[in-house]
């Protein structure tokens, strides 16, 4: 597939290799995996001198002999002896760039800390020492969000306060989803597009699976997502079990909870019988997993909360794979996907909604959007998108179907919300698939 977008990291990062030649540079860049943070990398530094270093878990000394072959062949930079240390490794590549102005990029830094928790340190102590007589553009990239940002942003970590730049990516927009699913299958149809963005969530290595495999429509997709062979049934094992550690159980528990609907700490507390509070904010807080969803117009402290899983592919794969993994060592795709089948309509509804709030988002002169609903959990308003300067209001129903959508109803249940809206001028929508 070929490369989509990132126009404006792109002109950020040609931004920060401009001033790293008057001045160090250090760049995080922190993003999910399968995001593209690498091949948006290497795209930004075509015509760079650079350095790509791989952290894979291996032994530090091993890792450096690699590193020091590749500093060698690509920069021509003859370090002498057997370099165990990373620390002396780093070290030498400063000393480089009082020489020579080039790029570094160190790729899953997050890793040092199984190789050896010592180097952020020693890390930190050499860029104190040559940073303000080097000419270097520095990025470390990683993936596990919870330890960058305990690298970068925890006080008490020696790393802290070093960055001059920080850089996180975020998947695809739905105007470059439907630009990609155009390019591949110009004739696609709203419940492709749906699909693709239920699936996908616009994360480049999903996208580029698809369609590098020609699955353009709804069926192909999920065909290939349920073909004996896919990448995309282990994908939640393989993402997250080395975030969570030895506490993994308890959090897929609450995850597939909050995928199939229970999205309230009191009902999860009441399945899971016990209290998750904290594993809840673990997974708002450091994992960034999920999001606490308040009513629009709602006090900060209120309780009528829902949780979500933030991440479409991962709230997919938690409501049909993970549940279902029996059925999936049974080699039984076709009752999986008939499952799957009988309950999409509804399943999608949700991430219809979520959609057109992330399409106006995107593209509407808007200040702040959302959704409403009552502590009864009844009166909803699927979106409430405002632009605060202007004092104008879009309130919209979403459904599948068009037919089903009353604005006389919209309207009424708006009058709820007069107070609120009684100084903006309103529009109601009605948003569907023919809208997508």
């Amino acid at each position: 597939m070929k490369f989509y977008d990132r126009k404006n990291e792109l002109k950020t990062l040609k931004t920060i290799a401009q001033q790293s030649t008057e001045t160090a540079c250090f760049t995080v860049m922190v993003g999910r995996r399968r995001i593209g943070k690498t091949a948006l990398l290497l795209r930004s530094t075509e015509k760079q001198k650079m350095l790509y270093l791989f952290v894979s878990r291996n032994s530090e000394a091993v890792l450096c002999s690699g590193f020091q072959k590749q500093a060698s062949e690509t920069l021509g930079l003859q370090i002498y002896g057997n370099i165990t240390k990373f620390a002396d490794l780093f070290e030498q590549l400063l000393m480089f760039a009082e020489k020579e102005h080039y790029t570094l990029i160190i790729d899953e830094f997050q890793e040092f800390e199984y190789i050896n928790k010592a180097i952020f340190s020693e890390i930190q102590n050499l860029w104190d020492k040559y940073k303000d007589r080097i000419k270097i553009n520095f990025i470390a990239c990683g993936s596990i969000y919870s330890l960058m940002t305990k690298i970068f942003e925890n006080q008490k970590e020696p790393l802290f306060g070093r960055l001059t730049s920080k850089i996180t990516l975020k998947p695809f927009t739905i105007s470059v989803l439907k630009e990609i699913l155009k390019d591949y299958n110009p004739n696609y149809t709203a419940e492709d597009l749906l699909f693709f963005y239920t699936l996908t969530g616009g994360v480049s290595h999903y996208v580029a699976l698809l369609m590098n495999a020609k699955a353009t429509t709804q069926k192909k997709m999920l065909d290939f997502a349920l073909r004996q062979d896919s990448p995309f049934l282990n994908e939640g094992k393989d993402l997250l079990v080395s975030e969570f550690g030895r506490d993994f159980s308890i959090y897929f528990s609450i995850l597939q909870l909050i995928a199939n609907g229970k999205n309230t700490q009191s009902e999860v507390d009441s399945i899971i019988e016990k209290n998750t509070g904290a594993y809840l904010a673990n997974l708002e807080n450091q994992y960034s997993l999920i999001a606490k969803n308040k009513p629009m117009f709602s006090k900060p402290e209120t309780r009528n909360a829902r949780w979500a899983i933030d991440d479409n592919f991962l709230r997919f794969w938690f409501a049909f794979i993970y549940p279902n993994q029996t059925l999936i060592e049974m080699g039984k795709f076709d009752m999986l996907k008939d499952h799957i089948l009988k309950h999409y309509k509804d399943y999608s509804g949700l991430l219809l909604e979520k959609y057109f709030r992330q399409k106006f988002a995107e593209e509407k002169d808007i200040t702040t959007i959302g959704n409403y609903w009552d502590s009864d959990g009844k009166n909803e308003i699927d979106l409430i998108a405002l632009n605060s300067f202007n004092k104008t209001a879009i309130v919209g129903e979403v459904k599948r179907n068009a037919k089903k959508i009353s604005i006389p109803i919209l309207k009424t249940k708006t009058e709820a919300l007069q107070k609120h809206l009684s100084k903006y001028r309103i529009s109601f929508k009605a948003l569907s698939l023919e809208d997508m």
